[in-house]
């Protein structure tokens, strides 16, 4: 071990040094960009995957937790739920812990990805011309890398944390090769990175491409050719294919089908030709990032003419580069193929009809273009290579981007400025929108115009329909939209449960809302205002008491806590002869778990009045429901009834 005899500390002590003050940096670097970022609200995916997820809402038994409903979309990726599900169990659904942990991730990719680039330049076939610079030089392309803009598509956007985790382990994987390659007699480095390439299965699909790239990493970096790859590392390899075995079986539970992906109406040519314009696009962005787009929607042309033919020219001239590159064994090579070989589940192999395009797709592949722009600067222009101004220019924009992401209507507002024919922002601005009667015209025409560039847009249909319920000449108007958004979609659960509560107000139409009631429950047996809503129209019904009772226990097996659940409850209750105190113990639940609830103070009233010897407390709940709310007339006659009855 090198030793300076004056300064009395090794060299390789501080390399250490160098390392933990470059992971210090990059944290506090990247914790300015995104600081500003925490009160983000859930968005587009959020809103299922987070607000109307119930698999997280009990960590045991963890089999829910692990394997969620399928129309959820962390379904079939149980580690990823699992994350959402331990941030719901600190915090619920409050926004700020889930940004955390996405950015700790964040942070931690880019560690990971500072020790996969440092390590890469000094290995000898590199080391020649960067190994002096390598650890500078990794930190400036781990910090470009976490720094660009295009990266909050991934991070700030909760729902892909599927991406952001994915590619953590992706890059844990890849530094275990590196640092069991590197130490051969420290054997604990390839178990530790079979173990994170499995985990990564448990996260997203795309991690399927990671011991492939890792073989390529290998050849270019390592073993020389692919035959000693596997001669040197065959038990390795076969762990690593192993993983495979880890995610066909969780496909197989969930199929991709039911998360989007797959289908939409695209041929195999019609998607290539789309993708060779995207990818395209998705090189574009990592050099310069504007504009940036939120969602693209699924609505995304097919392009077409000499455009699309130069598209797939270019695509086709960077692949013949980087076929030249893998025959020379240059390490170009492996950037080539770690760009567009994480990209080719998605651009090439399973259409994704939900959304061709979307930004958080780049978040792994960006490395490569980032760590080819640094090794290019600095070849070309060496310590005068404009890098300090880099970050600082794309820290900036990554703050300024952020910014839009603490309003959900900016955000969508921003969306359809940049994508106006984006039938989802459309559909998605006018359920941001504040519900209020001044804005009730702007949604109904943003989700006019979302049905009318996607006629089959069956959410569309339904918030239209909802939006409408609230004019009182328009009501035969939701009924068409909602009948329109069941012939898009027979399986939609909610759009059974809307129409059934509009047809329990209709005149004579309580048998259909039963019907539609019940088969929302079918569709989605953990509905839980499908079994309040149907227990409410069957407690109508003398003879079917029985059953309301049994809906409204099922509701409150999911939801506990819900006081509107306890107070309609207590209603059905009263009407049975003999419940009178199985009702106020309801009512009490109601009260309890909303101590201002007006109405369920006046229904524990009247229900507390029908008992002996509680004529007080029911004045006292009267009073306060009229407290709550001065024009109750009802509870204004039943006091004055309490009140002048003799003792």
């Amino acid at each position: 071990m090198k030793r300076d005899a004056r300064a009395g500390f090794s060299w390789e002590a501080m390399k250490r040094w160098s390392v933990a003050w470059a992971g210090a940096g990059l944290a506090a670097v990247i914790w300015l960009a995104y600081a500003g970022s925490f009160s983000g609200p859930l968005v587009l995916d959020d809103t299922v995957t987070i607000g109307a997820n119930p698999s997280l809402h009990r960590l045991w038994p963890l089999g829910p937790v692990l394997a969620p409903p399928p129309e959820i979309p962390s379904s079939g990726r149980p580690l990823l739920n699992l994350t959402f599900a331990l941030n719901y169990a600190v915090g619920g659904t409050t926004v700020r812990g889930y940004h955390v942990v996405n950015f700790l991730i964040h942070l931690a990719a880019a560690v990971a990805l500072f020790g996969v680039v440092r390590r890469t330049l000094a290995r000898p076939a590199l080391a020649a011309r960067f190994g002096a610079r390598a650890t500078p030089l990794a930190f400036t392309v781990a910090l470009l890398w976490a720094l660009h803009p295009v990266q909050t598509g991934a991070v700030t956007y909760l729902s892909q944390r599927a991406e952001v985790l994915m590619g953590l382990c992706y890059l844990l994987a890849l530094y275990g090769f590196i640092r069991g390659v590197d130490e051969p007699g420290r054997r604990r480095w390839l178990p530790l990175s079979v173990v994170a390439c499995a985990l990564g299965m448990a996260v997203k699909e795309v991690m399927v491409t990671a011991p492939l790239v890792i073989l390529v990493y290998d050849r270019v970096f390592a073993a020389g050719t692919l035959a000693g790859a596997w001669r040197r590392r065959r038990g390795y390899y076969l762990a690593l294919a192993g993983t495979w075995l880890l995610l066909a079986g969780l496909m197989l539970a969930s199929p991709v089908t039911t998360r989007g992906i797959g289908g939409g109406g695209f041929t195999g040519w019609s998607y290539a030709l789309t993708q060779s314009v995207v990818v395209l696009r998705y090189v574009g962005l990592g050099l310069w990032p504007h504009p940036l787009v939120f969602d693209y929607g699924p609505d995304f042309p097919v392009p077409g003419g000499m455009f699309a033919g130069g598209c797939l020219l270019l695509l086709a001239l960077i692949a013949a580069a980087t076929a030249i590159a893998w025959r020379r064994r240059s390490g170009w090579s492996f950037l080539g193929g770690w760009f567009f070989g994480i990209l080719l589940p998605t651009s090439s192999i399973v259409p994704i009809a939900a959304q061709p395009m979307a930004e958080s797709r780049l978040y792994l592949p960006l490395a490569a273009v980032v760590a080819a722009g640094v090794l290019v600067l600095d070849t070309v222009c060496g310590r005068r290579a404009p890098l300090v101004l880099l970050a600082i220019g794309l820290g900036g924009l990554t703050g300024r981007r952020n910014a839009d992401y603490q309003d959900a209507a900016t955000l969508w507002a921003d969306t359809l400025a940049k994508r106006p024919d984006n039938s989802r922002a459309h559909n998605f601005y006018g359920m941001s929108l504040p519900p209020t009667p001044a804005t009730l015209p702007a949604a109904i025409h943003h989700y006019e115009e979302a049905v009318r560039l996607r006629p089959g847009f069956a959410e569309a249909h339904n918030n239209l329909a909802l939006a409408l319920l609230n004019l009182p000449d328009r009501h035969a108007d939701a009924l068409a939209h909602f009948a329109a958004a069941l012939r898009a979609k027979p399986g939609y659960a909610e759009v059974h449960l809307n129409l059934g509560s509009l047809l329990a107000a209709l005149p004579g139409r309580l048998d259909e809302a039963i019907a539609h009631y019940e088969q929302a429950l079918r569709l989605r047996p953990g509905l839980v205002e499908a079994h309040n809503n149907l227990a409410n129209a069957l407690a109508s019904r003398p003879d079917r008491l029985p059953e309301a009772w049994a809906h409204f226990e099922a509701a409150l097996r999911l939801r506990p806590d819900s006081h509107q659940v306890h107070n309609n409850f207590g209603q059905a209750l009263r009407r049975a002869p003999g419940r009178g105190p199985d009702a106020v113990a309801h009512f009490e639940a109601a009260v309890r778990l909303k101590p201002d609830y007006a109405l369920g103070h006046l229904n524990l009233g009247l229900a507390l009045a029908d008992l002996p010897g509680r004529r007080p407390d029911a004045i006292t709940h009267l009073q306060t429901a009229l407290r709550l709310r001065p024009e109750f007339g009802i509870a204004r006659d039943a006091l004055a009834g309490l009140q002048a009855a003799p003792p």
